[in-house]
């Protein structure tokens, strides 16, 4: 049995690496800021990572509309 929850410890902990990995590409190295997973990772950040995400988004993609989680109430960028 602690074999087992060892194997689930690591795979949630290598999980958690991967999602936190793939977040970061999609806010420094994507190449179009729709990218459907990196969306709905960004939105699942907490407020300052997901805010740090939409800026660097926005600094990188100045001339197009934000994605979803990184509109304001306006509609341009937060």
């Amino acid at each position: 049995m602690l074999k087992f929850l060892s194997i689930l410890l690591a795979a949630l902990i290598g999980g958690g690496i991967f999602a936190v990995g793939r977040w970061y590409v999609y806010a420094e190295y994507s190449a179009t800021p729709y990218d459907e997973v990196g969306i709905a990772l960004n939105g699942t950040m907490p407020a300052p990572l997901n805010a740090w995400a939409c800026a660097r988004l926005h600094a990188r993609f100045p001339g197009a509309l934000p994605p979803l989680g990184c509109a304001a109430e306006g509609g341009g960028w937060r």
